[in-house]
């Protein structure tokens, strides 16, 4: 029986942080993924000694390595998807936030990770604004969404089916569009997205032979990296006022409806 899944219902595409920390610590398919991503992550940053880095939506499974060399180390959780005390078994660093007023302070930020946070968000325009406040100059900033043309973007059996999908040109379009400059891309997941044994044991020789792919083609997610220019977006931005449900891990008393993919082993 395949995952079912819960998405908060005052953000309709946001998904809730239990079925998440399941799929990415409890499933073997969630642990691969978390291994692609990282790896090409860790290829991009490799050293960060000194570094403020965050992530914002789902990105604490690709913050472990930076933890010992960084000089600080933030997971920030959207309120409508919940939040989990992260890491397990050291100091708590995962803070429960609005998606558009995070609590850091302007220009603090040297590198961000953004995962499950910018397909899934309603308000993708003043999202981007806030990536760009928090980092300072020179900072740099990797985007993590599912490609439209992958494998991954058609199953709702992990939680890259969820959302909007991106082309490459769309995504690099929509950063630029917020005086971002962008750096590089890469592609990852190009395993195919199964729970069965024989794919799941075939998953590091997929990646390594995705690695010397394009990004624009069979991957499951492209990763683009991006670094803050010297001049502030252009206009104003309005944030707006929205009371959104917020939901811790520990504690929950109501769970919400599934909707089709979340692991019931709990």
């Amino acid at each position: 029986m395949g995952p079912v899944w819960r998405m908060e219902q005052s953000a309709a595409m946001y998904l809730d942080v239990q079925d998440l920390r399941n799929f990415y610590y409890r499933s073997m398919l969630g642990r691969a993924a978390q291994a692609s991503v990282r790896t090409r992550l860790l290829d991009l940053w490799p050293d960060v000694a000194g570094e403020t880095v965050a992530g914002f939506g789902f990105a604490a499974p690709l913050l472990r390595p930076y933890l010992q060399k960084a000089r600080r180390v933030v997971a920030l959780m959207p309120g409508p998807q919940g939040v989990m005390q992260w890491p397990a078994g050291l100091p708590n660093v995962s803070v429960l936030c609005e998606e558009t007023m995070w609590p850091l302070e302007t220009g603090h930020v040297d590198r961000l990770v953004v995962l499950h946070g910018l397909e899934t968000s309603e308000r993708p325009s003043n999202l981007l604004e806030e990536c760009w406040r928090v980092l300072g100059p020179g900072g740099r900033a990797v985007f993590i969404v599912p490609n439209r043309a992958g494998l991954w973007a058609r199953s709702d059996r992990t939680p890259f089916g969820f959302g909007r999908p991106y082309t490459l040109t769309q995504l690099e379009n929509q950063l630029r569009a917020h005086q971002f400059e962008i750096a590089k891309h890469v592609g990852a997941l190009y395993m195919p997205p199964s729970h069965k044994r024989f794919w799941l044991k075939s998953a590091r020789l997929f990646e390594q032979a995705g690695q010397s792919l394009p990004a624009i083609l069979a991957g499951g997610v492209f990763m683009v990296e991006v670094c803050k220019q010297s001049y502030p977006p252009s206009g104003n931005a309005i944030k707006e006022a929205k009371q959104n449900r917020i939901r811790v891990l520990e504690g929950l008393s109501n769970p919400l409806p599934k909707p089709a993919w979340s692991t019931e082993e709990r």
